[in-house]
């Protein structure tokens, strides 16, 4: 007896001796916060560096291309008087400088929304994934068995974002730096970028306690940012400086800092301050839930299965219909926004010869080819969309609820196959939503009686180069799973050219790795079908060898 209760006794001092030794105690909140921060930064380094070659590299590129397009004082006034256009304000923000519109101003007025949004969307995206997806895969129980404080996960994975964001501000600055803008406005739009991304990572950080569930708190997030924009959007039209209601949003507070105009640093302090109470509210309400729980509670499920999940078209319908809803919202609310536009086009081009080369616009008839090059741009969104929805079968798998699916008698080839119909079908109806938007603000601003139809039909033309990139990333999701991220590089580099391709003069081979570039632009009917039928042979060739690699290799397996 006595024997055995030394051993007892034994065994729980050796691991607290072991603690001592090596100086750290589990009772200390946040001890073993330096080694979880180190493991975020390894397993995130791709990540990173594809975020922040995204975000600075975009500004770089932005910078002189804007310098190009608008060479003087008058094209750049020219290109002002857009920006009392209701439909410009929402897409960019109050206007400030338009008596004297410097590149600056530019710059500010017109690039700074889209940064602090992307900026706002990576941040939630990194904060979900360390703190409420490792809680759902059950990686934070098993850490907090080891000497690992209570605060120790959170707290890396927000000092995690807050670096992040850190490092894409100050590439930022440099970048504005880098393009001849002033030192004092470069460091505060780098600063106010920086600033709002640390904002919605604490707004995902509340949310992330709301839900037990990786993908809700996400969207809970994201529906926090969609809210930020709409009430900045509508603040500013209603008063071009902006309003009260402007203020209510985080992002008004970065644009108000007026960067490059009449510099103000003042609004920053109150994202720092929102930053610093959303921080602390999710600390009150992590001490009110268990771990892997969430404060709001879970609904029951259905007595009986439903037929419709049984199927694997249904199963992948169900678990992107949140996501389809809301890329098909976004995209028919901005292509509405992009066909208003065209009661200035002639205008515009009038005084800025460049705009055209500026967007990607063609010879032909004006407005064909200002909804061609319109339509382009709908379609990043349209390809983003599909990359992340083929994607979300490695998140599906590596949370083991592939398996789960395969357990009930599916086949691998048939799940990964009904899966990829699915994001077809969702593209199709989101490219035709695009162009019917479209149309429907080009209508409205020029009474062009067929341009709904015209470039809801004209819209499919770009779907073999959204097939291309959602067959890439079946293709790395197939035969090489640890690489299949790198999709996301293709959708960037279709921005890139895209936006800025043209006016840097790049070579035609590397403009032509852009799917989207090798579409013909509408109208449709004219069209070289040589270029279409290439991309759809492409994507085809992708798709079998993504279907070929999941049948071959094991699941969770590379």
């Amino acid at each position: 007896m006595t024997a055995t209760t030394q051993t007892h006794h034994a065994a729980h001092r050796a691991p607290a001796d072991r603690q001592r030794r090596s100086g750290t105690s589990v009772r200390e909140p946040w001890a073993g916060t330096g080694q979880l921060l180190r493991l975020a930064l390894r397993r995130d380094r791709i990540r990173i560096l594809i975020w922040f070659v995204a975000i600075v590299g975009t500004v770089a590129a932005t910078v002189p291309a804007l310098e190009v397009a608008y060479p003087d004082a008058a094209a750049r006034q020219a290109r002002a008087a857009i920006l009392t256009n209701p439909s410009a304000v929402m897409m960019t923000g109050p206007a400030f400088g338009l008596d004297d519109y410097t590149l600056g101003a530019m710059v500010a007025n017109e690039l700074s929304l889209s940064l602090f949004v992307t900026v706002a969307v990576m941040s939630v995206l990194l904060t979900v994934r360390h703190t409420r997806s490792e809680e759902e895969a059950g990686r934070t129980e098993l850490l907090r068995g080891l000497p690992v404080g209570h605060y120790a996960p959170a707290t890396a994975a927000l000092v995690h974002v807050a670096g992040v964001n850190l490092v894409i501000g100050a590439g930022t600055a440099l970048a504005l730096l880098g393009g001849g803008l002033e030192v004092a406005g470069s460091a505060a739009m780098g600063l106010a970028t920086a600033v709002t991304g640390l904002v919605f990572g604490a707004v995902a950080a509340v949310t992330t306690q709301v839900t037990a569930h990786a993908r809700a708190a996400t969207g809970m997030a994201m529906v926090v940012l969609a809210a930020a924009f709409v009430a900045r959007g509508v603040g500013d039209v209603i008063d071009s400086q902006g309003s009260w209601l402007s203020w209510l949003s985080p992002l008004a507070w970065a644009q108000q800092t007026r960067l490059f105009v009449d510099l103000r640093w003042w609004p920053l302090a109150l994202s720092l301050a929102l930053t610093v109470v959303l921080l602390a509210v999710s600390v009150r309400l992590a001490r009110r839930r268990d771990l892997g729980a969430g404060l709001r509670p879970e609904r029951g499920g259905r007595a009986a299965a439903n037929p419709i999940l049984l199927s694997g078209q249904g199963l992948a319908l169900r678990l992107l219909r949140g996501t389809i809803i809301g890329w098909s919202v976004g995209l028919v609310l901005m292509a509405i926004t992009f066909g208003s536009l065209a009661n200035s086009l002639e205008d515009m081009l009038a005084e800025v010869p460049d705009l055209g080369a500026w967007i990607g616009m063609g010879g032909g008839d004006l407005i064909d080819a200002f909804a061609g090059a319109m339509l382009s741009f709908l379609v990043f969104g349209v390809g983003a969309f599909a990359v992340g929805a083929v994607l979300r079968l490695k998140t599906e798998e590596e949370g083991g609820r592939g398996e789960a699916v395969l357990a009930t008698g599916a086949s691998r080839l048939g799940w990964v196959a009904n899966w990829f119909a699915v994001v077809v079908v969702a593209s199709i109806v989101m490219l035709v939503l695009s162009g019917l938007g479209l149309g429907l603000g080009v209508q409205a601003a020029t009474g062009s009686a067929d341009a709904i139809g015209r470039l809801a039909v004209s819209s499919l033309a770009y779907l073999p180069a959204v097939l291309v990139m959602a067959a890439l990333a079946l293709a790395l999701f197939g035969l090489v799973p640890p690489l299949a991220g790198l999709a996301w590089v293709l959708v960037a580099w279709v921005v890139f050219v895209g936006w800025v391709g043209a006016l840097l003069d790049l070579p035609a081979g590397l403009m032509g790795i852009s799917p989207v570039d090798r579409t013909p632009t509408v109208p449709v009917e004219a069209a070289d079908p040589g270029p279409l039928l290439v991309l759809t042979a492409i994507a085809a060739v992708l798709t079998i060898g993504g279907l070929l690699g999941i049948r071959r290799r094991d699941i969770r397996s590379s």
